[in-house]
């Protein structure tokens, strides 16, 4: 990124991955870049107001923007960041399939000047590529996925974080090391880093969490919970949610570790990527998806020896 000016930081799966961008694009601003912050919306922004739209498919939130007054995340955290004094407005596009998507993410590319995009998703099963014994939850993502890797844009990363969460969805945790170690022999894998906490980023990534968890306590974010409690150096079960109560949770160190690849190195090694790209609502793309696996060679779970 250090030769990119204007930064797009995007959440691929929707809900509240946005936030797990925050401490990148804090770290980003503080090096002197322009940041812009998008998410896949799970909201109903059809609802909004009309000024808010730029494009069909691509929303201007702000903090005075009124939204769903149960689940709003891209509002609450325009209202986050105007109380710390940092740009506040978060685009959020609406659940959509591939093509409606990638014109939206042209659009804002193109209204903001980017020159960089880092799709950021909770969790690791934007590294699944069809394959392996269970997918999670890969309809936003592989949507996200595909739309930003159809744009022309300098620099294209992914970067995931919160590695574990998504055993509760399928994912066999030794198959995102696998596929890791693939890219890596591919030369796509960029490396991974961690937040600290007492670092500026992890501050203020720990209350921008506890922040949208006070203000959607319904649906608070399993995932960014989860990474918060590991960046506070909690083990184990750690229960923060009613939503978790019947699951043991394990938070550890490893969630709070970023893997950062290739975005189109990425999207490369996806077995059916290509197929989603006439989709135009997102329930098409999980038709594609579960087509794709009705006949493809899985291949079988591991253990992590350790």
């Amino acid at each position: 990124m250090k030769g990119a000016e204007r930064v797009l930081v995007a959440g691929a799966g929707g809900g509240f991955d946005v936030y797990a961008g925050l401490p990148i694009a804090l770290a980003l601003m503080e090096s002197g870049k322009r940041v812009h912050l998008a998410n896949l919306s799970f909201s109903f922004l059809y609802g909004l107001d009309d000024e808010v739209w730029l494009e069909p498919d691509v929303a201007a939130v702000t903090p005075e923007t009124k939204g769903p007054s149960d689940y709003f995340p891209e509002g609450v955290l325009a209202r986050w960041l105007e109380r710390q004094g940092l740009p506040s407005t978060v685009y959020a596009f609406p659940k959509v399939g591939v093509r409606p998507l990638t014109a939206a993410y042209r659009a804002l590319v193109s209204h903001l000047g980017i020159d960089a995009i880092v799709l950021v998703d909770g969790g690791t099963d934007i590294l699944m590529r069809g394959d392996e014994a269970g997918l999670g939850t890969p309809e936003e993502d592989m949507a996200s996925l595909a739309a930003v890797h159809r744009l022309d844009v300098p620099e294209k990363v992914v970067a995931c974080v919160g590695f574990g969460v998504d055993a509760y969805h399928g994912v066999n945790h030794a198959q995102v090391l696998e596929n890791l170690a693939a890219l890596d022999a591919s030369g796509h894998y960029l490396g991974a880093f961690s937040v600290p906490r007492n670092s500026r980023e992890g501050a203020l990534y720990l209350d921008a969490v506890a922040d949208a968890q006070a203000a959607t306590p319904e649906r608070p974010s399993i995932v960014n919970g989860s990474i918060a409690a590991a960046l506070r150096g909690q083990f184990g079960n750690v229960q923060f949610t009613e939503r978790t109560r019947r699951s043991e949770l394990f938070i550890n160190p490893l969630m709070t570790l970023y893997f950062v690849v290739d975005l189109d190195g990425l999207a490369g090694r996806s077995l059916y990527l290509e197929r989603l790209t006439g989709t135009v609502l997102m329930r098409q793309v999980g038709s594609v998806i579960d087509g794709f696996r009705e006949n493809v060679r899985r291949r079988p779970p591991r253990t992590i020896p350790h």
